[in-house]
């Protein structure tokens, strides 16, 4: 069987996880990748994007509110429980999909991601089925304004990379309306991506009104966030392809996209993978190409600017 590359986009609700999914499928598909977008949140009833298969055709949250009389979290809960027991009728759109690289649009209840099994269930069950996923959690960058919301994004970022137990990529979203924000901020933006020393951030908790009189416990939850070492942030604006090409080329290296998948096997990808660098693979190295084929540059040459550009 052949294997099948993906993203999980999860993150809280707001954090743009739709709009990722849009913003991501039209620069994959400009750069000459076949793309495919499923929404399974039940929720979701205003997609900015073409479905190619919606959970909405198997179950909704508002049909669900109404026979079952229960509330928008607990409708939703039903919701993918009911996904997991029709998984089927997802792994049938799956391999009907199995020629594109598949982005699955997720809902944004956090229990999902950080306790609840449901989700953890259907992705193994994709796992098993032949589908290489990445999950791409989606945080917005306003939470890095408050010391005691930017601790908690950090937390939930852990819950999910321990609960889902998958390749994870953590994006720091929005980062064009930082600008907005900028003025709270207590420290530079590679502070909040690089998640390095939160000690300095805990001082920031001890001086605040509110969050002072937890001392013992803001600093057991950043030694919790630092001994586990795990949590860092890619900056994302949606409206920089840079920015875009970044996390587009973190998550091929964390879903072995780069290993196993047609145009991306190539001795620059690999070699660029195997010694840390940025590296613009398959489709993006064209522009690197151009013109070339006329030089009188060997293969190596060709090679090496290929990894280093």
């Amino acid at each position: 069987m052949a294997a099948i590359f993906g993203q999980l986009v999860i993150g809280p609700p707001g954090s743009g996880k739709t709009t990722y999914c849009q913003t991501m499928g039209h620069f994959l598909k400009s750069i000459g990748r076949k793309v495919s977008i499923i929404n399974i949140d039940p929720a979701n009833d205003s997609l900015i994007y073409e479905a190619a298969a919606d959970v909405s055709e198997l179950v909704t949250v508002d049909d669900v509110m109404t026979n079952l009389h229960l509330g928008p979290n607990g409708g939703l809960m039903f919701c993918m429980e009911f996904l997991e027991k029709n998984v089927d009728w997802l792994l049938e759109h799956v391999c009907r999909l199995r020629d594109s690289y598949i982005l699955f649009d997720c809902p944004g209840q956090v229990e999902l991601y950080t306790h609840h099994n449901s989700m953890k269930n259907i992705t193994e069950k994709l796992e098993k089925y032949g589908v290489h996923l990445c999950a791409v959690h989606l945080v917005d960058c306003h939470y890095c304004n408050d010391p005691g919301k930017f601790i908690s994004a950090l937390l939930l970022s852990l819950s999910a990379m321990l609960q889902l137990a998958l390749p994870h990529i953590n994006v720091l979203s929005k980062v064009d309306l930082l600008s907005k924000y900028s003025s709270k901020l207590h420290f530079g933006l590679d502070f909040y991506t690089d998640v390095l020393d939160l000690k300095y951030l805990l001082d920031c908790l001890d001086e605040d009104p509110f969050t002072k009189k937890y001392k013992k416990l803001n600093a057991a939850i950043v030694s919790l966030v630092e001994d586990f070492s795990l949590v860092s942030f890619i900056p994302m604006n949606i409206g920089d392809r840079q920015s875009i090409l970044k996390v587009k080329n973190a998550v091929d290296k964390a879903n072995g996209y780069i290993f196993g998948a047609g145009e991306q096997r190539n001795v620059q990808a690999l070699l660029a993978c195997a010694v840390g660098a940025d590296y613009e693979t398959g489709e993006d190295m064209d522009r690197f190409t151009e013109g070339a084929a006329g030089d009188d540059e060997d293969d190596d040459d060709l090679m090496m600017r290929g990894v280093w550009a």
